[in-house]
């Protein structure tokens, strides 16, 4: 029965051949095209930093294809789609499966099938390369290109809250008891919210409680006097589990870390819908390959003669980035608490795949 949802197998692999060549090659020109214009406005930074070079040029290069591909894969694979589909049109070789009984799901199945494939080597990728490198490179951009150090679990950029005062960090290495933070400040304020007092360390350790700083600088308001003092502790009410979850990055954290930090957040009593949102997106996001061949698929059938292939193809590539727009936008609504988390990751998907469906059916089926 399987084997009934597919054509011949030299003309499934016919398809199949002709689809997956199409996607490498667009995937190919669209991240040589966008990593060119990425390094004309970032090859400067990071060649402004003393000591960095070619070296750290290739690095980068490392560093942000992976985040290309995968954010282009999608795109891809909708654009090949109408690359494929065009040709066997306009040679009426779609025409000729037709009449040889092939209905319009047997003549997808194929390329169904290989985005189902891709699709699942998107999500792998993904959570094995792409989070990895992205999580790197932000920490690599946050110190401005500087060398990275060599310790692991580097959060940059931290900021934390004790009651009305705040602590923040632009670096935080270790875990637990042996957390060290770098590039320290305290704001002590009133009950108005106004700074009123701010300490600066170069380097704090957890006190227990509170964070020790060593050797600050003291910068009093009221006065605008500075002052230099001893080590002092602040921020007796942050904990080391609050550093940790301060600032989760869900795009540099696969499904596994992400979620334990989620339930992190949530045991301290942390907002995390938008988190939420993303760790289900996840799941859908590389799925959209699979949407491709589907909402691409009006430019395969019609008759060519009719004048209506270019119609049909821009409203192939229509549906596809329509689906994009919406995506985001879904996204976008569930950060702000519009949409549940699951509702916002998944109602694009299967919107547009009924949409896509009901095109099919009704035109061609």
């Amino acid at each position: 029965m399987f084997a009934g949802m597919f054509p011949s197998r030299t003309l499934t692999l016919y398809l199949v051949r002709l689809f997956v060549t199409r996607i490498l090659g667009v995937l190919l020109l669209l991240v040589l095209v966008l990593q060119m214009l990425d390094l004309l406005s970032e090859s400067g930074k990071i060649l402004a930093v003393p000591g960095n070079g070619q070296g750290e040029i290739w690095y980068y290069l490392s560093l942000r294809v992976p985040q290309l591909i995968a954010r282009f894969l999608p795109y891809s694979v909708l654009l090949a789609t109408l690359f494929t589909f065009w040709p066997l049109n306009q040679n009426s070789e779609v025409i000729a499966m037709r009449a040889a009984g092939l209905s319009a799901h047997q003549v997808l199945a194929p390329m169904l099938l290989t985005a189902a494939v891709i699709s699942l080597a998107s999500f792998v990728f993904n959570e094995t390369v792409v989070t990895r490198t992205t999580g790197t490179l932000k920490q690599w951009s946050a110190l401005k290109y500087a060398p990275l150090p060599k310790e692991t679990g580097i959060k940059a950029n931290v900021y934390l809250r004790d009651g009305t005062d705040i602590l923040t960090a632009t670096k935080v290495t270790g875990e637990g008891d042996a957390i060290v933070m770098t590039g320290v400040t305290w704001y002590r304020r009133d009950n108005g919210g106004m700074v009123v007092e701010q300490l600066r360390s170069d380097r704090a350790s957890y006190a227990a409680p509170g964070w020790r700083l060593e050797n600050p600088r003291r910068f009093e308001v009221r006065t605008t006097m500075q002052q230099q003092l001893g080590s002092q502790v602040v921020g007796t009410g942050i904990t080391p589990a609050q550093v940790m979850v301060g600032k989760v990055d869900p795009d540099g954290q696969n499904v596994f870390e992400l979620y334990r930090s989620i339930q992190a957040l949530k045991a301290s009593g942390r907002r995390t819908s938008e988190l939420e949102g993303k760790w289900w997106h996840k799941f859908s996001g590389p799925l959209s390959a699979l949407l491709m061949p589907l909402l691409g698929s009006v430019a395969a059938f019609g008759l060519a003669r009719s004048g209506q292939l270019l119609v049909r193809a821009i409203v192939g590539m229509a549906l596809g980035f329509a689906y994009f727009v919406v995506d985001n936008a879904a996204l976008a609504m569930g950060n702000f608490g519009g949409y549940p988390a699951l509702v916002a990751a998944w109602a694009p998907f299967m919107l547009f795949y009924l949409v896509g469906e009901t095109v099919l059916v009704r035109t061609e089926e």
